[in-house]
């Protein structure tokens, strides 16, 4: 069955750009909410605040050339993804 999703849910990486095609459960199956970058083997990689993952996220995207307006302009909704929400 095909994910619904189509941003990470905890980055907002389109996930069509994730080289390993989302993150993996502690069982090693595929999942579908988050990308490989934030959740592997069952586990988010980053337990920051979503403050502190938009300015890591903002630095990636700037490390890859990204100019840092539309850096800032593509983590903006970054708190209303599912991990974030309240």
């Amino acid at each position: 069955m095909k994910s619904q999703n189509k941003f990470c849910q905890s980055c907002g990486m389109p996930l069509r750009e994730d080289p390993q095609h989302g993150g993996t459960n502690a069982e090693g199956t595929q999942n579908e909410l988050y990308c490989s970058y934030c959740y592997q083997n069952g586990a988010f990689t980053f337990n920051g605040t979503v403050e502190e993952m938009q300015e890591f996220c903002k630095g990636k995207m700037i490390e890859k050339g990204i100019p840092t307006w539309k850096a800032w302009l593509f983590t903006r909704g970054m708190k209303r993804l599912e991990r974030w929400k309240k």
